[in-house]
């Protein structure tokens, strides 16, 4: 696979900066341990969630299947009250072709999905997530941060994600050994009066029981 992308080397691991969608793709490849579609932020988008008054902010926490989360992800924009207007429009479809891009790359038929609005210091110790993948992008404020801890000891350099940019990372049950080093985390901003609006990917073979009532077809 050709990939327009530059590989940034941290120690053991690589981080894979691509410029494509399809870039995504080289979390297959080996001895990469996360790969970022650097995108260019639009500011008629990027002005209008920045001002959105935060309880319009859509939250949701829910499994569904791919298909589904182009009506899920408009009903809730409606439910929180936000204006018909192209730049919501945006914010659906966009939310839309990530899961769809992602479910293609993971060949996963559930997803669970989150977008958070985070205040605090949520998950502010790096760490590697319990799954195979995970898929971030921070449509508003700071993105996630990330890099090496070796052996066991604190991270030497954070790099930080563009807001706007999907970030997709291994997690501790991807099929490598050895385990690359890479953690990551969300940035420290509780004080700081700054609001982040995070949407979150993790695949799933299927909905367990106890899920059922969240499952949206």
């Amino acid at each position: 696979m050709s990939l327009a992308s530059i590989s940034e080397d941290i120690g053991s691991s690589a981080v894979e900066i691509v410029h494509s969608p399809e870039g995504l793709g080289a979390i297959h490849e080996r001895g990469c341990s996360a790969a970022i579609w650097q995108r260019p932020a639009l500011p008629q988008f990027q002005n209008w969630i920045d001002t959105v008054a935060v309880p319009q902010l859509p939250t949701i926490r829910t499994i569904l299947q791919p298909g589904a989360v182009r009506r899920a992800i408009h009903a809730l924009c409606q439910s929180k009250g936000l204006p018909d207007c192209e730049e919501r429009s945006m914010f659906v479809d966009d939310v839309a072709a990530l899961v769809g891009i992602f479910a293609s790359l993971m060949q996963s038929p559930y997803l669970r999905l989150r977008l958070d609005v985070i205040k605090t210091n949520a998950c502010r110790k790096f760490h590697v997530d319990t799954l195979t993948t995970r898929l971030i992008c921070t449509y508003r404020g700071t993105g996630t941060q990330y890099g090496i801890a070796r052996d066991g000891r604190e991270v030497e350099t954070i790099q930080t994600v563009g807001t706007g940019s999907p970030i997709l990372l291994r997690g501790s049950l991807w099929p490598v050994v050895p385990k690359s080093g890479l953690l990551h985390r969300s940035p420290p901003i509780e004080g700081t009066g700054e609001t982040r609006l995070v949407l979150v990917l993790d695949p799933i073979d299927g909905p367990a029981q106890d899920d059922a009532r969240h499952i949206l077809h």
